[in-house]
């Protein structure tokens, strides 16, 4: 039972987060249309930098769907998985268009990404 917790604890590190294959995750399906950089541009979708605590619908200089200013929810590990798995059936009315992340490891990836590229 004692080495059945142990290797359940452990089960998280087996999910490490890899900062450089997010970045990749992010260039490939994300870039096209999100910047991260402070002052950046906002292309089709919202700029990124400083996503993390930020609540939905409320970055500067974007066109925000009603319904992500209503969901007023705070982005952080938990709600940005939510959504980026399938934005439409976590927010149907998004603008976003967007199939999502269907990799658990990806998610994680560029999650940890996110977390470090937009301080």
């Amino acid at each position: 039972m004692a080495s059945a917790l142990i290797v359940g604890g452990l089960a998280p590190a087996a999910l490490a987060q890899d900062v450089a294959k997010g970045e990749q995750v992010f260039n490939t399906q994300c870039k096209a249309c999100h910047t991260l950089q402070r002052g950046g541009a906002t292309t089709m979708g919202p700029n990124l930098y400083r996503i993390m605590g930020r609540r939905s619908g409320t970055g500067q200089g974007y066109g925000y769907s009603e319904v992500m200013r209503r969901f007023a929810l705070e982005w952080d590990d938990k709600t940005l998985a939510a959504y980026l798995r399938d934005p439409r059936a976590d927010m149907p009315g998004t603008k976003m268009v967007f199939a999502g992340i269907k990799q658990p490891g990806q998610m994680a990836d560029v999650i940890a990404y996110l977390r470090e590229a937009t301080k």
